[in-house]
């Protein structure tokens, strides 16, 4: 039943355009995604309002303002085509909770890691017991997801300076989709949040949330 309600969605979702979805109540939510191990999972708490309010501007979305928070374990992911998961410390998954993660994703959703600074080794090792036989891997400049609405030549954009790496984008991909992007060294969740917070310049702010666009426009396209 799960898999076939989020598939029923997805089918919805790619056969109704996004401008039709926009004349109608907000019936969709962004979700994000509840966790346990200790790292803080609620970190960036304006930054899918800022992500939902952008997209329903310039990718005529009709998202509601409000973002949900689904447990990894839960039925209730099935109800969320984009999951976002963000932290900066430990993530564990039971066994049960990446069964279920990795049922919704083959199913057709969609999940974006933020690295929120300190969570990669942590997160990398759960999402191998959710997938241990498809690793996360760097994906091509020229790949559909820096390609959507908007053009991402080098990848994901530097929001903020964390060890003064390059920004990289990462991939878990099925059956030739993309169903886990994971953001390092950029801290997209960080850029979509109110300016007051972290006091972003504009210019670094919409670079983060056009590649935020580009990531729902990926996921609802797929």
């Amino acid at each position: 039943m799960k898999l076939l309600k989020i598939a029923s969605l997805i089918l919805a979702l790619g056969f109704f355009s996004f401008s039709t979805m926009n004349s109608v109540k907000p019936s969709l939510q962004l979700a994000l995604l509840k966790y346990n191990g200790g790292g803080d999972w609620y970190a960036n708490p304006t930054a899918l309002v800022n992500l939902a309010a952008f997209s329903n501007k310039f990718l005529n979305t009709n998202f509601d303002l409000e973002y949900a928070t689904v447990d990894v374990g839960s039925a209730e992911i099935f109800n969320h085509p984009f999951v976002h998961m963000t932290g900066h410390g430990n993530v564990i998954f039971s066994d049960s909770e990446a069964e279920n993660l990795r049922n919704y994703l083959i199913a057709g959703g969609f999940l974006h890691i933020d690295d929120n600074y300190g969570m990669n080794e942590f997160v990398r090792l759960a999402m191998r017991k959710v997938f241990p036989e498809n690793d996360f891997i760097e994906l091509p400049f020229q790949h559909p997801v820096y390609h959507q609405r908007y053009d991402f030549d080098n990848g994901p954009p530097k929001i903020h300076k964390h060890d003064s790496k390059p920004a990289q984008g990462f991939g878990i991909i099925h059956e030739g989709r993309v169903v886990c992007f994971y953001s390092f060294e950029s801290d997209l969740g960080d850029g979509w949040e109110d300016q007051e917070v972290h006091k972003d310049p504009e210019d670094v702010r919409i670079k983060a949330l056009r590649m935020g666009a580009n990531l729902v426009s990926y996921a609802f396209g797929q």
